[in-house]
């Protein structure tokens, strides 16, 4: 049966968590964070974690961003193929949603309209919205901002099939280490293989859309995950690239089929804080 869904709604619900998600960490990057503050076995970096902690916890008191950089809003909508939407177009709800936000919520205003005379819009939209339809009669809204220190530090890898997982593990762990500090570690890894050039990578930001410590259903993926995952805590790199046991909390991997002649690899890295929020309506 169709069911009738009035845009105003799509932009009030991205403007609440446009400002929640710069506000306040979400509650399994929380868990992650505390944990590894606990693991840590360098002092120095125990104290970086600690830091990090006290930095959120001021913000949610306070109500300022836990971080300067409030990010290019990143927006999933997954629309069930029974929903019927009214009152204006869904792309200007999105980004009406991200204008009421950013500017209600006093948040750092980071686009640019055109990318080489770069004039700011000066209400952080365009967003980057990606759609998928999918059966049943709801919405579901992912909200990612994402910061740029971690985003330029993005790779995709086009590997010859015979490369094989062995070439993934290789091109993977080479991003995080040619990232270093600059992605804001520790860390949470997107990772999209197969595919094509630009189906791997929007798999590999969705990735990180993924709660902390939810694994991959696919057993060989999983344990992928956790092998890098103590690869790159063994680089060294640590909590603000000031070295430690803790580079990545999490490193989250999606696959898709791709053509004999190719293995696409993308990697997406996020900082600390990992922004997302998920809501349905």
């Amino acid at each position: 049966m169709l069911r009738t869904i009035n845009v105003e709604e799509i932009t009030e619900n991205i403007k609440e968590m446009c400002i929640e998600v710069n506000h306040f960490l979400s509650p399994d990057m929380k868990a992650a964070l505390e944990k590894a503050g606990r693991e840590e076995e360098s002092p120095l970096g125990r104290q970086i974690l600690a830091q990090l902690e006290e930095n959120l916890k001021i913000a949610g008191e306070d109500m300022i961003p836990i971080c300067q950089d409030t990010g290019m809003a990143v927006i999933f909508l997954e629309v069930g193929q029974d929903v019927h939407f009214e009152g204006g177009l869904l792309e200007d709800a999105v980004n009406e949603g991200v204008r009421q936000g950013y500017q209600e919520g006093y948040l750092r205003k980071s686009v640019v309209k055109d990318p080489l005379i770069r004039e700011n819009t000066k209400d952080n939209t365009p967003a980057i919205l990606h759609t998928k339809i999918v059966k049943g009669d709801k919405v579901k809204i992912k909200v990612a901002p994402k910061g740029f220190g971690s985003e330029n530090m993005s790779r995709v890898f086009m590997l010859k099939p015979a490369q094989g997982i062995e070439g993934v593990k290789e091109a993977v762990l080479s991003a995080v280490e040619d990232a270093g500090s600059n992605a804001c570690p520790p860390m949470v890894v997107g990772v999209g293989i197969g595919g094509t050039f630009e189906k791997c990578a929007l798999m590999a930001k969705e990735a990180l859309t993924r709660e902390v410590g939810v694994h991959s259903n696919i057993p060989y993926i999983e344990e992928l995950e956790k092998e890098l995952l103590e690869k790159i805590n063994r680089l060294g790199i640590g909590p603000g690239g000031l070295g430690g046991t803790t580079t990545a909390l999490a490193v989250n991997i999606d696959t898709y089929p791709t053509h004999i002649a190719g293995l696409p690899v993308a990697v997406n890295i996020c900082c600390h804080v990992n922004r997302h929020i998920v809501r349905e309506i």
